[in-house]
């Protein structure tokens, strides 16, 4: 018996319409290939959107590939991942699963998750994903026992980070223990952590299969590309990950450390030694510049140089100057911001209190609430700023 596995989708999560694009083409170019390998059912292990409303723009090309599986009567189950997930008990996943494309296996009652049986007899169900990991105190309550003692070909899906196996840039991150998952199951289909990863556990096998499509500038950097599992299993679970690369990925890493702005320009125009066209480039740039600002780097110029791409990406969170390397101040947030407040009023002579520009950047750093429409969050915002400076 074969089945898909797929995870961590985010469809719209690029702001960059080309990658967004690219998401959408990535998820129904994985449902061409369930549909040609004939497989029984595909599992989706958490956020298959970026967020719980996405534009209906999306959910037409979504409901338009789902639709493709209802043809070939392939079942799609799915629970919500952190992204897809809203506290407010809206989402899309109810539209699509009332519209019959997919079902939400999480069936939670009484503390015990229930079972959807698919036609193959295939046993299914799962838990969703919370932001914070806050989903990890519903598996300290739940009842696990009937999941465990339940017999037959059984697959638990979750959309949790595993402290056991968690890769290197997750070192720091609190998650979940593999401790807690349900005994006995033939396949954990996994989401969350955007890493391809299989091991053996509790007589079957825990899997991620990565993201679909890379969600953001280090996944391009790294797995160039996306993908899912086809999983064979009769007594033991075969897994076989298919990559999805329908663009090349050309990653220029320049390091213009102690470069004056104009040399650091020249640098990175002679850099691209390689053919662009319809990649998508992503242009790390990295140093600390020995004068000026970074905005006296021509970027415009640069980003012509490589127009031939489909889509370029910019990376210049490492570039810094020399002036601003030695304003760094340590300790915590609150302090360097005041500190670095206090330092340039008194280097501007300026007449601005320290307490105004604080509660300046206080609603500044707002956030629109959920259930909050654009026009009602900025309403909010333009009120609380007219405050203060009223105040002031």
């Amino acid at each position: 018996m074969k089945f898909a596995h797929l995870a961590d989708c985010h469809l719209g999560g690029w702001r960059e319409p080309e990658l967004r694009k690219l998401g959408v083409e990535s998820f129904d170019k994985a449902i061409d290939i369930c549909i040609q390998e004939n497989v029984a059912f595909v599992l989706i292990a958490g956020d298959l959107f970026n967020n719980a409303l996405p534009p209906i723009e999306l959910l037409k090309e979504v409901v338009h590939s789902l639709n493709k599986l209802k043809e070939a009567d392939i079942s799609c189950y799915i629970i919500p991942g952190s992204h897809d997930f809203s506290i407010s008990g809206k989402t899309m996943l109810d539209v699509l699963e009332k519209a019959g494309l997919v079902e939400n296996v999480m069936k939670l009652e009484n503390n015990k998750l229930k079972f959807t049986i698919d036609k193959t007899n295939t046993k299914i169900t799962g838990l969703f994903g919370l932001r914070g990991g806050l989903d990890r105190t519903y598996y300290d309550s739940l009842d696990m026992k009937d999941l465990e003692e339940e017999r037959g070909l059984k697959i638990f899906l979750f959309h949790m980070a595993l402290e056991e196996y968690k890769p290197k840039e997750l070192e720091k991150v609190e998650c979940g223990s593999v401790n807690k998952l349900p005994k006995n199951f033939n396949y954990y289909a996994g989401g969350h952590p955007h890493y391809i990863f299989n091991r053996e556990y509790s007589g079957g096998v825990i899997a991620y299969p990565g993201p679909l499509f890379p969600n953001n500038f280090a996944e391009l950097e790294k797995l160039n590309c996306g993908g899912f599992y086809i999983v064979n299993i009769d007594n033991k679970a075969k897994l076989d990950h298919r990559r999805i690369k329908l663009k090349d990925v050309v990653s220029l890493n320049i390091d213009v450390d102690g470069l004056s702005p104009l040399d650091a320009e020249k640098k990175i125009l002679s850099e691209p030694k390689v053919d662009v066209n319809d990649k998508i480039v992503t242009l790390r740039i990295s140093g600390i510049l020995n004068s000026g600002k970074i905005s006296d780097i021509n970027f415009n110029l640069i980003l012509d140089k490589l127009k031939d791409a489909y889509v370029i990406l910019k990376n210049t969170n490492a570039l810094t100057t020399k002036e601003f390397e030695e304003a760094k101040i340590e300790g915590n947030v609150d302090d360097i911001e005041k500190s670095l407040i206090r330092k340039y009023i008194e280097e501007d002579k300026d007449d601005v209190k320290e307490s105004f520009i604080l509660s300046l950047m206080a609603c500044l750093s707002l956030e629109k609430e959920e259930g909050e429409t654009n026009d009602d969050f900025q309403r909010r915002l333009l009120k609380e700023i007219s405050k203060v400076i009223m105040l002031e």
